[in-house]
């Protein structure tokens, strides 16, 4: 199946049924059918074909999820930009897709001034949001062509999107992502579209972003109304939850600690909320506990996937979250939730190797790779790095090290790069970074590895304080003595304002790595 097809039944199902609200416009399933068949046809009539790419550098809004139909029901691929990027790395992602038409806010045009005289395959930018010299009218275009349905051939295999990572290590790399990839996903754990349930999903992350992509792909396919915000803003986020009465929404870590220390929270009714996912970087354990004792009456899923797997793979779902049962299940539990992504999914499988790549026991600590029919098939014009990414018998190279339990539970000790190697002593930072969190003073921590001469590398904690907090590096470095094993303890303590994150909350421990790593000199 391909996801034309999801929009295509849910309009059967709940034709006048919001699937979009947004900044007070409500657009049926039938009228986002409706202008996304228009806007293919004036797409067709600027000469996009099957396997054209077709860009969109804007942040979330209704133009976005038109965009994608748009594109997909011409069988040609949608590229959304990371709309944050900086100026080069647009133009590179652009390049690099060879956009024949890109859609662009206002706000963007301007710097894509500066980059599209030197990208001559780029022959059409739409404006989305007002009329500029040198762009085509966004609601010009969808008003004055025609509502038919497209008839184009498009298989299940077919590229229906082109994604690009976050670059944290180089240059953004292009993932390219089947119908198939999502229908799969979707079909197997989304319940279709109900005339008689309705679900509203507030859409946090942005639409750049493979979360993103999952859950507007998965509101369409179940017949739920997406609720829009621009970009993530907590009291906004609080107010919307309220007004629009959601149901369901997807936060990273940082932006679930943000709501739960906000001074507005206790009076805010978010009784309407039965289920929070949440992913894309490290829950800290004291940030989803406490959330589970603020928020009881809410369902809570940790969701492990990334780009190249095309949406998640482990799920650790709301009963893992529940913390009861006999002392010996409950300890379980909380060491599940402290670092567990779950279990895969029916349909993928993961196994756990050594540097040489043979599979290792339970328990031991490895890089975690992945397979099934979602995976990635390889980066975008990129043979050389897609070798290193796969193996040759289809295994996905993920990056992230980690163990199996004996009961089937992936759990996480860090990326490959951040994990710590101490005279031979494999450290995760997360296990270190928890210990931290817990401590009364401490707001946010990184941990990373900073060379050292006799041992390789030492632990060195990055802290933010709590406002009005004071502490000193030793009264730390001695609050993990007891808690730690003695390799395990941070030997340096290095404090600052904030840490440096990428869009999804993710902490850049390379660019720490860079301006600390002089420390041991």
């Amino acid at each position: 199946m391909n996801t034309t097809v999801f929009l295509n039944i849910a309009t059967a199902i709940c034709p006048d049924r919001d699937i979009i609200s947004f900044e007070g416009k409500h657009y049926s399933f039938a009228l986002l059918n409706e202008r996304s068949n228009r806007l293919a046809n004036a797409l067709a009539g600027l000469g996009v074909k099957h396997g054209d790419r077709v860009g969109m550098l804007e942040v979330n809004c209704n133009q976005h999820i038109e965009v994608y139909f748009a594109t997909a029901k011409l069988g040609a691929i949608f590229v959304p930009i990371n709309f944050r990027a900086k100026a080069d790395e647009v133009s590179y992602m652009l390049d690099n897709a060879k956009i024949k038409v890109l859609f662009a806010g206002s706000r963007y045009i301007q710097m894509l001034d500066t980059i599209l005289p030197k990208l001559s395959f780029i022959e059409n930018c739409v404006s989305t949001d007002k009329k500029l010299d040198g762009t085509l009218a966004y609601e010009t275009l969808v008003s004055s062509s025609v509502p038919d349905e497209v008839a184009a051939d498009i298989g299940d295999e077919d590229i229906t999107i082109l994604m690009y990572t976050a670059g944290t290590t180089g240059r953004p790399k292009g993932v390219p992502l089947r119908h198939s990839a999502f229908a799969g996903y979707v079909i197997g754990n989304v319940e279709p579209a109900n005339p008689i349930v309705e679900e509203r999903n507030l859409l946090s992350v942005p639409l750049y972003h493979i979360a993103g992509i999952q859950a507007m792909l998965a509101a369409v396919y179940g017949g739920r109304t997406l609720v829009l915000i621009r970009q993530f803003e907590v009291k906004e986020w609080m107010r919307i939850i309220q007004e629009e009465k959601v149901s369901r929404t997807m936060l990273v870590p940082t932006m679930l600690k943000w709501v739960l220390d906000d001074p507005d929270f206790d009076h805010a009714d978010l009784s309407s909320l039965k289920v929070i996912t949440y992913g894309s970087a490290s829950m800290p354990f004291a940030v989803i506990k406490s959330a589970i004792e603020k928020m009881p009456w809410v369902k809570f899923i940790n969701a492990f996937g990334q780009t190249e797997t095309a949406s998640t793979i482990t799920v650790l779902g709301p009963d893992d979250h529940v913390i009861e049962g006999t002392e010996e299940e409950k300890e379980k539990k909380l060491k599940r939730l402290s670092a567990s992504i779950g279990k895969p999914l029916s349909d993928v499988q993961i196994k756990i190797v050594d540097e040489s790549g043979q599979s290792l026991p339970y328990n031991a600590v490895g890089e975690i790779l992945a397979k099934g029919a979602r995976i990635m098939s390889g980066y975008w014009k990129d043979d050389e790095k897609t070798a290193r990414a796969k193996t040759k018998d289809g295994w996905l190279k993920t990056g992230d090290k980690g163990w199996v339990d004996e009961d089937g539970y992936v759990f996480l000790a860090g990326r490959g790069d951040d994990m710590i190697i101490r005279g031979g002593e494999n450290i995760s930072p997360e296990e270190v970074e928890d210990v931290l969190h817990s401590h009364p003073d401490i707001e946010e921590t990184a941990v990373i590895g900073i060379p050292d001469p006799e041992w390789g590398q030492e632990p060195c904690a990055v802290v933010t304080l709590k406002n009005g907090k004071t502490t000193t590096a030793e009264e730390i470095m001695e609050y993990c003595r007891s808690r730690l094993a003695g390799f395990k303890r941070p030997r340096q303590v290095i404090f600052v304002e904030s840490l440096p994150r990428n869009t999804m909350g993710k902490v850049l421990r390379k660019e720490l790595r860079t301006n600390y790593e002089q420390l041991s000199k």
